[in-house]
Order: C-alpha cells, then structure tokens, then sequence
C-alpha cells in the first residue's frame, strides 16, 4: 500500500515539473519547425551529431531543458539535444494507425471525411479529452486520440 501511494505521489510530482528555463511544463509536445534538425549528444553544437530529423512538422517530446537546448525523443524513443530554433510549438500528431479514419464530429458514428496512412504528420487544431481535431494535406476531421502520438491521454487543446 505505501509503495502505491509513493508511486502516485510521484507520478503527480512529475505531472507538475516545469521546464528551469521557460516555465513551461515538461515533458511537453512540440513540433520540428525546420526541414531539417541536428540531434547532438549534449546541449552544445561542440557536441557530435547522433541523428537528424528530416521532415518538418515532426512531433517530438521537449523531456529536459538546458539554457538554449532541449533534450528531445521522438515516437520510438529517439532523440538527444536540439537548438530551441528548430522547434515550434506548433501541435502535430503522428498517425499510429493504418487507415485512420477522420469523421465529420468526435462521434465513432459521424460521417468519414478522408482517411489517413500509418505514419502521417498533421496538425492537432483542437482537442478534446478522447479525440483530437486534425488538418493535414488540405483534409481536416475528428480522429480518436489513441491513435495519435503526439498528445496525451486526456489532454485538451484549445
């Protein structure tokens, strides 16, 4: 029982932790502004490069902050520091599901308006607790959120 209640007590402490430089509260979702960003080792551009994202919009998760650097991953756990130029706080969302269907309301019942690949990026306009408003390729609809990485369970965007 005390080790329950010491796992929930430090999971709300994580759930409140904020950023040392901005404030803002990490880890938190983001997305790749540039086509193309360095992934160094440490928060340094002295700091040899380990990866490189190569598409704009990709989300990825801000875990640590470190003056003008943020240690970030994307879905698969990948990731190191990168400049906090390259990254917008634009929402994306990557698609998790094969043929992901995008309906007219948050409704399992509503109206499919497109349907989207495994693996696609677009932007989160809005969400809800179970379900997330999306725009990507000149399409937009509700897709459920357990499809999506990029945002948590239960969280809103307005």
């Amino acid at each position: 029982m005390m080790a329950a209640m010491a796992a929930l007590l430090s999971s709300a402490a994580a759930a409140q932790e904020r950023g040392a430089v901005t404030n803002l509260p990490v880890p938190r979702f983001v997305s790749l502004k540039a086509a193309e960003g360095n992934v160094r080792r440490g928060p340094s551009r002295t700091h040899r490069i380990d990866w490189i994202f190569t598409q704009a919009g990709t989300p990825l998760e801000i875990t640590a902050e470190y003056g003008n650097w943020r240690r970030v991953r994307d879905r698969d756990g990948v990731g190191g520091w990168m400049h906090y130029s390259l990254l917008s706080g634009a929402r994306t969302v990557l698609v998790e599901s094969d043929m992901l269907e995008l309906r007219r309301q948050p409704d399992p019942a509503a109206p499919v308006t497109a349907q989207l690949e495994l693996g696609v990026v677009a932007r989160a306009r809005e969400c809800l607790p179970d379900w997330c408003r999306l725009t990507v390729a000149g399409f937009k609809g509700w897709a459920p959120k357990s499809a999506l990485w990029g945002v948590k369970p239960g969280e809103t965007l307005k």
